[in-house]
């Protein structure tokens, strides 16, 4: 059998690329997409020459990503596994603000959501034939549970992915569906909510996430990342459907090695 191949969506920086740096070192081949290429990404592309394969789409762009979707399988022969974990926390708006309108929840929802139907809509028949048994992972969050403030649209796109996660491994019983809550993760978005939280989050919420920063408690990309990666090789059918955390006792099988 071929080595699986596992598209990552949001692979350039940050938790993606620990995702996509990951299922390489697990002997899987990757097809990272991502708006732009960034230096890590094209490094880690230079020593994975063989099994790391860069794209450039925006997948908020329908037309464009289903494109690139189209091609996957003439090219490579095979998909077994989607990553998808690009995302967006704009607009960072209360829900009476002057940026939080309708254009702007859209945009939001093109990327968090929408893209995301996109991807399964042009791969579902290729995870179906998976000879590993497909597995689609969706990086959710917290906030689909949660009701942050300043966050509307954040939280509603993250619910919705769960929504669809579960309604994915209902219609698709030889694809494992499983979303995953990564936890506060050291990447650009938790700078991005230090910066700039104070001005639509309450005070209580935005201190908190910048004394988890200031104490050391951000979650590693690598460590939300391995099990991740982990998930999308071989997450067990009894996981289909259900949204987990990356440190629960469901995932304990997946994390990291000490």
């Amino acid at each position: 059998m071929a080595h699986p191949l596992v598209l990552v969506t949001g692979a350039s920086k940050g938790l993606g690329l620990a995702v996509a740096d990951t299922l390489l070192r697990l002997g899987a081949s990757v097809l990272a997409i991502s708006r732009t290429r960034t230096p890590e990404l094209e490094q880690l592309s230079k020593q994975n020459a063989d099994s790391l394969f860069l794209r450039e789409c925006d997948i908020a762009d329908e037309s464009t990503f289903r494109s690139e979707l189209a091609r996957i399988e003439t090219t490579y022969g095979h998909l077994d596994a989607l990553v998808l974990n690009a995302g967006t926390l704009d607009p960072l708006a209360r829900l009476d603000s002057p940026r939080s309108t309708a254009e702007a929840w859209k945009a939001h929802f093109d990327v968090n959501l929408f893209s995301c139907v996109t991807a399964l809509q042009a791969t579902i028949p290729a995870l179906r034939r998976s000879e590993s048994g497909g597995k689609v992972i969706f990086v959710s969050s917290g906030a689909a549970t949660g009701g942050v403030p300043g966050w509307a649209p954040y939280n509603a796109s993250k619910a919705a992915l769960n929504s669809l996660c579960r309604t994915l491994a209902n219609e698709e019983p030889d694809i494992t569906a499983v979303a995953v809550r990564p936890g506060k993760v050291d990447t650009a978005m938790q700078a991005e909510i230090r910066a700039r939280g104070n001005t639509s989050m309450t005070q209580k919420d935005h201190a908190s996430f910048i004394q988890v920063h200031q104490d050391g408690k951000l979650v590693k990309p690598e460590d939300a990342g391995y099990v991740i990666a982990a998930l999308a090789l071989r997450a067990p059918k009894e996981l289909s459907g259900q949204f987990v955390s990356w440190d629960s006792k469901e995932c304990e099988p997946f994390r990291r090695p000490a």
